[in-house]
């Protein structure tokens, strides 16, 4: 796969189409299974309160997955992704509930780079906080 956007046709500041991502329990269960990562934080709601978290949280590395999809949707290519850091600021609560918890992502160009590279600055909030800080990717476009 290519990367459907071209270099040539950005510049600092476009931003890249926002999504929001659901989260529930089943969610992090499901992810539990799949990344082997069954800390009890993240589906035993007696366990986190008792550790000093509100409620179960999502998996960071969930968090971070869900909000690079911005990103790659918008490249249309997955391995357009040469870099990806966050930092995890505040957690993804997830009530037990039928609602669960939303994850809210924007992102613009930050820079544009050699090589047809682009910095890609994204922006994720749950519950009207950001949960993940200097969350930046860079992307090689077409």
């Amino acid at each position: 796969m290519t990367a459907k956007i071209s270099y040539d046709d950005v510049e600092v500041g476009t931003e890249l189409p926002a999504q929001s991502f659901p989260v529930t329990r089943a969610t992090l269960v499901q992810y539990a299974g799949a990344s082997g990562d069954f800390n009890p934080i993240h589906w035993n709601e007696k366990f986190a309160v008792e550790v000093g978290l509100p409620d179960v949280i999502a998996h960071g590395m969930f968090t971070m997955a869900e909000a690079i999809r911005v990103v790659t949707d918008w490249t249309g290519d997955p391995g357009s992704v040469v870099e990806y850091g966050v930092r995890f600021t505040k957690p993804v609560v997830v009530p037990n509930d039928e609602t669960g918890a939303l994850i809210e992502v924007s992102a613009k160009v930050g820079a544009k780079l050699d090589d047809h590279q682009v910095r890609v600055d994204l922006t994720a909030m749950s519950a009207g906080q950001k949960v993940l800080g200097m969350s930046r990717a860079v992307v090689r476009l077409a």
